[in-house]
């Protein structure tokens, strides 16, 4: 089965939609031996190691946000996609914890922007978390009860707050970025020698086991010159990562929680999906599940030395009763967090064009992608 998922890769007009389809087909269930997977790099003919800059962060200001020193990380370039980095889950144990609680917690919370307010009242999404919480904890089966709102969560953004609709970003509708997840960011674009990168919005998506993300290019950003970074944790994804037309081939590969990807350059803005979410690897140092990683409820292992030698960190303990909601969303679930510089250095948005009808990546109340690996509704007319 893998010669068939070779040969979906020449060149033709379909080249990715059909891969998108091989690696979404759950009966018969795909191949995965063309997958690559970074964490097991021994060797692998389109895999190299790259350079960090480990000068660029302190060790001390990596740890305060919850990231092992620079010099520790391992990360990788493919051949043939300059401009693409993938790091191997350079983060602390314990601190994965902390941004999975932000996720589903804090940052749906208001005045951010979720796909839920697109079909309900303000006062119905006020409190996402509390009114799902109660629910999630809730040992043993649920088949029969309705979902929760987190459950139904697709998307949250931040900062800028993208528009579905124009598909642009514009200085009106913005709200303070995180200061922890602006923090990371820079850390690790600095780390990838992108010094100054200003996180000004994200776009956070919640996967299912059977959710995708159709093929798209990420352009509404008025500066490409500025990487996309995306971090994902619980369950793993297979990432397609196509060329700057719809007919070129894409790369298959794994991203494991922890996992960070960064486009750039001649990467920044080639095609991209996500057909499938896939469990989470057992026994594999590199990438322990969550559990695994020594937070289970109430442990913080991995976040007790900062307080006991006095230094303020960004990444907070995970209370046992919040990781309990936690745990039990991402046993079956994966969240993803894209973070984008919006404006370059002296840009400002332009007056706006009522008939500017650009596309980029997106889920609007319709997230899912249908069949053919394309976001509904969404198609990107920019020329090639």
């Amino acid at each position: 089965m893998a010669k068939m998922a070779a040969s979906m890769v020449e060149h033709g007009e379909d080249a990715f939609r059909k891969l998108f389809k091989f690696y979404k087909r759950r009966n018969p269930p795909p191949d995965f031996s063309d997958v690559i997977d970074f964490s097991k790099m021994a060797k692998h003919e389109k895999v190299f190691p790259t350079e960090l800059n480990p000068a660029a962060v302190s060790d001390a200001e990596a740890r305060r946000a919850g990231l092992r020193p620079i010099g520790d990380w391992t990360a990788f370039g493919l051949q043939d996609y300059p401009g693409f980095i993938f790091i191997s889950n350079p983060f602390l144990p314990g601190s994965q914890q902390h941004w999975v609680r932000q996720c589903l917690k804090t940052y749906p919370q208001k005045p951010n922007v979720c796909n839920l307010d697109m079909h309900m009242a303000p006062a119905e999404t006020q409190d996402i978390w509390g009114k799902s919480a109660d629910t999630l904890r809730k040992t043993g089966s649920r088949v029969r009860e309705p979902k929760t709102l987190l459950e139904k969560l697709r998307w949250v953004t931040l900062g800028y707050h993208y528009n579905w609709d124009t598909k642009t970003y514009s200085a009106d509708h913005y709200t303070p970025f995180p200061s922890d997840l602006h923090s990371v960011s820079c850390h690790v674009a600095a780390a990838c020698r992108f010094p100054g990168f200003n996180a000004e919005a994200g776009i956070l998506n919640y996967y299912r086991s059977d959710s995708s993300l159709g093929i798209h290019v990420d352009e509404s950003e008025l500066d490409h010159t500025r990487p996309l970074l995306s971090f994902s944790f619980g369950q793993s994804a297979v990432f397609l990562l196509g060329g700057t037309q719809r007919e070129d081939p894409p790369t298959a590969m794994y991203m494991h929680s922890g996992d960070v990807m960064v486009m750039s350059g001649h990467s920044r803005l080639l095609y991209h999906a996500v057909p499938r979410v896939v469990p989470a690897p057992k026994g594999d140092p590199l990438h322990p599940s969550l559990e695994e990683e020594g937070l289970g409820p109430g442990s913080d292992q991995g976040l007790a030395q900062d307080h006991t030698q006095g230094e303020a960190t960004l990444i907070q303990p995970v209370s046992e009763e919040d990781w309990a909601v936690c745990s039990r969303y991402i046993q079956t679930s994966r969240v993803n967090m894209t973070i984008r510089q919006v404006l370059g250095s002296g840009q400002a948005f332009p007056a706006m064009d009522t008939t500017d009808k650009r596309t980029d990546a997106g889920h609007t109340d319709g997230y899912h992608d249908n069949q053919d690996g394309e976001n509904v509704g969404l198609k990107r007319r920019r020329s090639d």
